[in-house]
């Protein structure tokens, strides 16, 4: 049975908890596999809002048990106070797995990351401020607490007391920060020690066998492709890798196991944070999608940056990814358009690129040249066939399609579980 990623296709938010949840019931585990709490997933199901920061959108799955990978950096107040909301509303959690190799964001990590988002001013790169990157840092520099670390206290208290050693330095002497008492650090992170133990697995394991005994897993990606660290619009990205490859390192499950990537894109572009985003829209057109879209960050409630399709971004992402599908989200926000423009090309200094540049100065100087697609007036909310919709909403899918060489699969027409058109089955 299928190994399935499902990621995003463009800087995040395109609705990749929805996709998720469109597996419905047919899915065994459904596993983080990167980010932190700095992710944002939304599901409306029956009506009501679920808005997931650090756990599997599969949670409101029953039948399919929530991973959190190796890749992932917890914050462990956030999770458990996530996993406290849910059960305030019915959803119960215990079946939650949790890698012992997952990193630990620490106090002094968002305490850090706060203190040096302000530091830099205008060369700020927009973090959320969550610790996601400081612990991704110590992590790489092989000084990181992994939840397995929780249980063992002389390798606790030497791995914070190293920490703090350091960290302690730059924010009295830096930041001008009292320094951080490593038995304070140590007592917030133990509290939840024995909580967490019953939920600790080697999820790598866990999950080959699951795959060898014939079950689906699916694989959440946080993020989006030009966010990763690696192949992202650097250095205004993440500090990991929501890519698929990031879906193999991030849960210790090897690539011949992937059968499908389905890429998730939103029908228009939306963006938070500093970057350069060529068809960023800053006129009333731009203030329309992000209304009509709720485009505010879940995390953050930060207003997103808001412009048309990028079909360059997009192909990337598949290119990279060797997408088999994309679920495009959010084609109802678009009716009532007369003309949509779609980016199919850029002009960089008078030399036209029918593919994303390769630097990063080229690809802040690109200017969009769109190729404008006939709108639609209809209320397209009630489709639940490709034939449902106008035909000039299905014209609009198909240039799409074309254009970044890519079947699309499945198609948002709303915020509710239901409200999907599903053109080929993603599983």
């Amino acid at each position: 049975m299928p190994g399935i990623i499902v990621m995003g296709a463009q800087w995040g938010d395109e609705g990749k908890g929805k996709a998720t949840d469109q597996l419905g019931d047919r899915i065994d585990f459904c596993v983080r596999y990167s980010g932190g709490n700095n992710a944002g997933h939304t599901l409306v199901v029956n009506g009501e809002k679920y808005a997931m920061h650090l756990l599997p959108s599969g949670m409101l799955n029953p039948n399919a048990m929530p991973v959190i990978g190796n890749g992932v950096v917890i914050d462990l107040g956030v999770l458990f106070g996530e996993i406290d909301d849910l059960a305030a509303r019915g959803v119960d959690s215990d079946n939650l797995k949790v890698s012992a190799n997952a990193h630990i964001i620490a106090p002094y990590h968002t305490t850090i990351d706060k203190v040096s988002e302000r530091f830099l001013g205008k060369r700020r790169i927009g973090t959320t401020g969550r610790g996601i990157g400081p612990a991704y840092s110590d992590k790489i520099n092989r000084m990181g607490i992994r939840v397995q670390d929780l249980f063992d206290p002389e390798i606790l208290r030497a791995k914070v007391e190293a920490s703090l050693d350091q960290k302690n330095q730059v924010l009295v002497k830096i930041f001008n920060r009292r320094a951080l008492d490593a038995d304070e650090v140590i007592d917030a992170l133990t509290s939840y020690a024995e909580r967490l133990r019953p939920m600790v697995t080697d999820t790598s394991r866990l999950l080959n066998d699951g795959l060898d005994a014939g079950k689906v897993v699916l694989f959440e990606g946080a993020q989006a492709h030009h966010l990763d660290v690696d192949l992202g619009t650097y250095p205004y990205v993440t500090s990991s890798n929501p890519t698929a490859g990031g879906a193999c390192t991030g849960t210790g499950v090897g690539p011949t196991r992937i059968d499908r990537v389905i890429g998730i894109a939103k029908a228009y572009t939306t963006r938070v944070g500093e970057g350069p985003f060529p068809t960023e829209l800053l006129d009333a057109d731009g203030d329309r999608l992000r209304e009509a879209g709720g485009e505010f960050g879940v995390t953050t409630g930060r207003p997103r940056r808001t412009g048309w399709f990028d079909a360059l971004v997009v192909e990337a992402a598949a290119s990279a990814n060797a997408f088999t599908d994309v679920f495009l989200t959010k084609l109802d926000i678009l009716s009532g358009w007369e003309k949509i423009p779609v980016c199919v090309a850029y002009d960089v200094n008078g030399v036209r690129h029918d593919k994303m540049p390769m630097t990063q100065a080229e690809f802040a100087a690109a200017t969009p040249i769109y190729e404008e697609v006939d709108g639609w007036t209809e209320d397209i909310s009630g489709a639940r066939e490709f034939e449902d919709l106008p035909v000039k909403a299905q014209d609009y899918v198909k240039r799409l399609s074309d254009l970044i060489g890519t079947r699309i699969s499945g198609i948002g027409v709303g915020p509710g579980r239901e409200q999907s058109v599903m053109v080929h089955d993603l599983l």
